[in-house]
């Protein structure tokens, strides 16, 4: 009888857990938030580019402008007709260049950004992150994406020193890309050994980021409940100042 080889058996189930949670992920791209996240930068993107043609039109523009003045002054002939239209090239050019680099890489937010603007680059930088990091931690930051509609939403209503916006500002432009840089740092062939606490690399990735989502949802509640409480005050002023018998008193006093 054949022994059994529990090392090749071990190899055999790894790769078919692997293989069923490559899957699993790519049914989960087609929908949820995954797909949502993809579609606010595609949304980003087209924007980005309708900012960058617009700015080019001003420039192509005012080089034209500049040209028909000078040529107004003093005939620039064929030389200075040339030059303008390098002058044109090298402009839209440069406009493109800018503009393309942005759509390719999506960095970290800036810690000086407005609420609102550091929700939309974050979420730009996790959408291009998420390619390179293993499923259940895709299945992570899908969570977070989910989370920062409604975040944004509240943190733009707030000033950017509210202490809630601190915690979320810190974990969107420091914490979490520093963490998923200091992923990325550590060679693939060691992301398997286990640390201290018997936990590897990508165990202990997607807990930190099951952290954060639960503090980023924590403060969109919180803010959210905010404009609730308020929402519920304001009904109940609006109730008892303007309700039937506040009307019927108001009318009797003006008789």
């Amino acid at each position: 009888m054949k022994e059994v080889d529990h090392t090749e058996v071990m190899e055999r189930a790894q790769r078919v857990m692997a293989h069923a949670t490559d899957v699993m992920a790519r049914l989960d791209k087609k929908g949820g938030a995954a797909q949502q996240a993809e579609r606010r930068e595609r949304q980003r993107l087209n924007a980005g580019l309708g900012r960058t043609a617009a700015r080019i039109a001003v420039a192509v523009v005012a080089v034209w402008i500049a040209a028909f003045v000078i040529g107004m002054v003093k005939p620039i002939g064929m030389i200075g007709f040339l030059i303008a239209l390098l002058t044109t090239a090298v402009v839209a050019g440069i406009f493109l260049f800018r503009g393309g680099r942005g759509a390719v890489s999506a960095p970290a937010p800036a810690p000086d950004l407005p609420n609102g603007a550091m929700v939309d680059r974050f979420d730009s930088y996790i959408v291009r992150a998420r390619r390179a990091l293993p499923a259940p931690a895709q299945a992570q930051l899908d969570s977070i994406s989910a989370v920062l509609p409604s975040l944004k939403q509240s943190l733009e209503r707030v000033e950017t020193l509210d202490p809630q916006a601190q915690d979320a500002r810190r974990l969107m432009s420091s914490h979490l890309p520093g963490l998923i840089d200091r992923y990325a740092n550590v060679p693939p062939a060691y992301r398997s050994e286990r640390d201290g606490e018997g936990k590897t690399v990508d165990e202990r990735l997607v807990e930190s980021l099951a952290a954060a989502r639960a503090a980023l949802s924590e403060v969109s509640e919180q803010l959210a409940r905010t404009d609730l409480a308020a929402f519920e005050t304001q009904g109940r002023f609006i109730k008892s100042r303007y309700g039937d018998q506040g009307i019927e008193s108001e009318d009797a006093s003006s008789t």
